[in-house]
């Protein structure tokens, strides 16, 4: 598939500037850390990656990132119109009442479950996506599944075991790196989701 080297018609917001996005979307339109994506207003679609910890299962572990950034993701998402990518059971979905996997909103808006490990990732690293402005036809085709090589955490001593999920023999824990890594083909499949889509 061709495509431009960089995209100018969809904005990635509250992304890591070491992640795929500075590659694949031009620099105005690329949102880290540095430059508040809080200030995006349009008019391009998103795709949006807020901070996951305030609402994932170690949100008590969670003290430096801002809860209200994803809230505030979800709102550009709704008037622009692209996807929001939080972990699965993201109390995100539940604090919003956004629709859950296989669910379709009042607005037309819908989410759906993947598994990064099918785009690259090592980990399985279950996913939900929050897509509003466009259909479930125009979901670009998902990939073969894979297995993974790691897992997001866990431990094989009887101490960690149970505070963790057993990790299987043959199966290496991902670092905090490899678990926050985007994998490119991944990102590319969420720009092309938010590029399907008009303002909601």
């Amino acid at each position: 598939m061709n495509r431009p080297r960089l995209y100018h018609d969809v904005a990635a917001l509250y992304i890591d500037p070491r992640g795929p996005y500075p590659k694949l979307i031009a620099a105005e339109l690329c949102y880290d850390e540095s430059r508040d994506a809080r200030n995006y207003g349009g008019p391009f679609p998103v795709v949006a990656h807020p901070p996951c910890g305030p609402w994932g299962r170690l949100r008590h572990l969670s003290k430096k990132d801002d809860p209200s950034l994803a809230i505030t993701a979800v709102e550009q998402v709704r008037a622009f119109g692209g996807v929001l990518e939080h972990p699965k059971g993201s109390k995100l979905f539940e604090h919003l009442g956004l629709p859950m996997p296989g669910e379709r909103g009042a607005r037309g808006d819908f989410t759906i479950e993947v598994a990064q490990v099918d785009w690259g990732h090592p980990a399985r690293k279950r996913t939900w996506l929050y897509i509003a402005g466009t259909t479930p036809s125009a979901i670009p085709p998902l990939p073969p599944p894979r297995e993974p090589t790691h897992w997001i955490s866990g431990g094989r001593g009887p101490s960690l075991v149970r505070r963790h999920a057993a990790v299987p023999p043959g199966i290496k824990v991902c670092s905090a790196q490899q678990r926050r890594r985007t994998p490119t083909l991944f990102a590319e499949f969420l720009i092309a989701i938010a590029r399907s889509a008009r303002r909601p």
